[in-house]
C-alpha cells in the first residue's frame, strides 16, 4: 500500500510540473456543418484548452504530500 501512495504522489508530482510548464494544449476536431444527401461538408478546427495554473500546483503539493507522508502509513 505504502508504495502505491509513493508511486501515485510521483506521478502527480510529475503531472503537475509538466502542466506548470505547458498550461496550453492544442488539439484538432472535424465538425459537420452541412450534409445534403450523400454529401458532407466538415470543418476541422484548431482547439486550445488551458489548464489552471491552481490546478497543477495543487497536483505538485499533493504529490509531495503523498510521497513524504507515504512511507510513514501504518501497514
Amino acid at each position: 500500500m505504502k508504495r502505491i501512495v509513493i508511486v501515485l504522489g510521483v506521478i502527480l508530482i510529475l503531472a503537475g510540473a509538466v502542466c506548470l510548464a505547458h498550461p496550453n494544449f492544442t488539439y484538432q476536431s472535424h465538425e459537420e456543418v452541412a450534409k445534403i444527401g450523400p454529401f458532407q461538408a466538415t470543418v476541422m478546427q484548431d482547439k486550445v484548452v488551458q489548464i489552471p495554473l491552481a490546478a497543477s500546483a495543487a497536483a505538485v503539493v499533493v504529490g509531495l504530500v503523498l510521497v513524504l507522508l507515504g512511507p510513514r502509513m501504518k501497514p
